[in-house]
């Protein structure tokens, strides 16, 4: 018989870098979520990601135990990495903060492919580019 679910989290977290601190100690506390417990794996799961915010989702039973999914990064933060920027364009459309060839949108879609509704690498590159022109960042074919 399945345990009944509390409920499920969806967090974004600095990978290697949670700490039972405000904003996440108050989340996971009010879950019922052992703090600790959850600080230690998910910093040892995602340690060899590097420098990188990473989208966590929490489903958390009656019983105070959890299942703990790690997803890829945003597409925004893959975009700001390779870019080596800290944020978008306030004004996307006027402001340019950089430019990606084709060859690093490919490289981010295969990453993000298996958390994308898509399993079409053309189709996970659109979305890729799209999250990039939201953020004000030029495409070179």
């Amino acid at each position: 018989m399945a345990k009944p679910l509390l409920k499920v989290l969806k967090l974004v977290i600095p990978a290697g870098k949670a700490v039972p601190a405000p904003p996440l100690g108050p989340i996971l506390s009010q879950a019922r979520v052992n703090i600790k417990e959850f600080c230690d794996k998910f910093n040892e799961a995602t340690r060899q990601m590097g420098n990188v915010k990473v989208r966590v989702e929490l489903k958390v039973y009656q019983d105070g135990s959890y299942d703990m999914i790690i997803k890829t990064p945003p597409t925004s933060e893959l975009i700001k990495q390779k870019l080596k920027i800290n944020k978008g364009s306030g004004v996307p459309n006027l402001n340019k903060v950089g430019t990606l060839t084709m060859a690093d949108v490919e490289e981010i879609a295969k990453q993000k492919l298996p958390d994308l509704n898509t399993k079409d690498l053309e189709a996970a590159k659109r979305i890729v580019m799209g999250t990039a022109r939201q953020m004000g960042v030029n495409i070179k074919e």
